[in-house]
């Protein structure tokens, strides 16, 4: 398969810049495998298509301020995304940057507030190491970092970012991506979930800059998909199971949470997993966990584009994104939901 057969034409109008006032308020496009046509619905009327029994699963990761500005000792401007903490002195990370550093080189924060020095450690890949001494990162971030906004967000990140770029129920800080589709939730939309019988659960995924990045090649099943971090406790594992033995079903909340499960299961079972994976999910994979998901919608050619229609399809996949934007629907991280069932 090719990266073009995942393509398709997005007004730039419809690539929302900000979140709607309240995040619950968002539209939700149903795409039923068992049903032709779509149906055009709301977030809050999620629970009308969930049943008492099934299991809802949310990632509960949290986006640190991973975005830092600097500069380099002749004084060229250096843009610092932080793709992972290893330790509380070194990262590693994506600099834009007109002319790469010398390896042994300082980068400067001199902003406002405490100076930082941050030194160039080596070049792994596509990515950086760097390191700091005298403060360690976790203060580095939260006295200079900003809101890891998407590329397709033209616009500077907002104080009211950081609480709207983060889940209602983020708890284990690593992300450098927010799980969108949990950005919808709201504390009375999980209550009226939760009282009509839906369970819940949780697992880690960390998102990282790789979620933005290309397909470089030209045929989808030559891609080196980028690693991410998550966690499937015992906890979830038990829960996945006992749904499934009732007859319930598993609802992924997010890519990363299909993401994280699937991974879990790759041996054909799912089990308790902690680790990086490069799980790829394109046309053709089996999944063993999942019997839907509520997402955003994604970048055209995306490797996100290519999960959702193996799951529900790429020619009816595309067709609902038309309906989308012919039905005026936001997209992509600030944007509205899908219902994949």
């Amino acid at each position: 398969m090719k990266v073009d057969d995942f393509n398709y034409t997005l007004p730039e109008a419809l690539i929302a810049q900000h979140p709607l006032p309240n995040r619950a308020d968002s539209r939700m496009l149903v795409v039923d495998r068992a049903q032709d046509g779509f149906i055009d619905a709301g977030v809050r009327d999620l629970g009308d298509y969930l049943d008492p029994g099934d299991l809802m699963v949310l990632n509960n990761t949290q986006v640190i301020p991973a975005r830092l500005m600097a500069h380099k000792a002749t004084g060229g401007e250096v843009e610092i995304l932080i793709e992972r903490v290893e330790d509380d002195h070194h990262v590693l990370a994506q600099l834009r940057v007109n002319r790469k550093p010398a390896i042994g080189s300082a980068l400067m924060i001199d902003d406002d507030r405490r100076p930082v020095a941050i030194q160039v450690l080596a070049r792994e890949g596509e990515f950086w190491r760097l390191g700091v001494e005298a403060m360690g990162w976790s203060e580095v971030l939260i006295e200079h970092g900003h809101m890891p906004l998407p590329p397709y967000i033209q616009r500077p990140d907002e104080a009211s970012d950081q609480e709207r770029y983060q889940t209602v129920y983020g708890q284990v800080p690593g992300a450098v991506a927010a799980p969108t589709a949990g950005l919808h939730f709201d504390e009375p939309l999980l209550q009226a979930l939760s009282d009509r019988g839906i369970e819940m659960g949780w697992c880690t995924l960390h998102v990282g800059a790789g979620t933005f990045q290309p397909v470089r090649t030209e045929r989808i099943e030559d891609h080196t998909m980028h690693k991410e971090w998550l966690s499937v406790e015992a906890t979830l594992v038990e829960q996945v199971k006992a749904t499934q033995a009732r007859g319930g079903r598993v609802i992924a909340v997010g890519t990363t949470a299909v993401r994280a499960l699937e991974t879990a299961a790759h041996t054909g079972t799912i089990e308790p997993y902690e680790g990086d994976s490069q799980l790829f999910i394109y046309p053709g994979f089996e999944f063993r966990v999942i019997d839907g998901m509520l997402t955003n919608f994604h970048l055209p050619g995306s490797t996100l584009v290519m999960l959702v229609a193996a799951f529900a399809g790429r020619e009816r996949i595309l067709s609902a994104y038309q309906h989308a934007i012919d039905q005026r629907y936001r997209f992509f991280s600030y944007g509205d939901a899908t219902l994949l069932l």
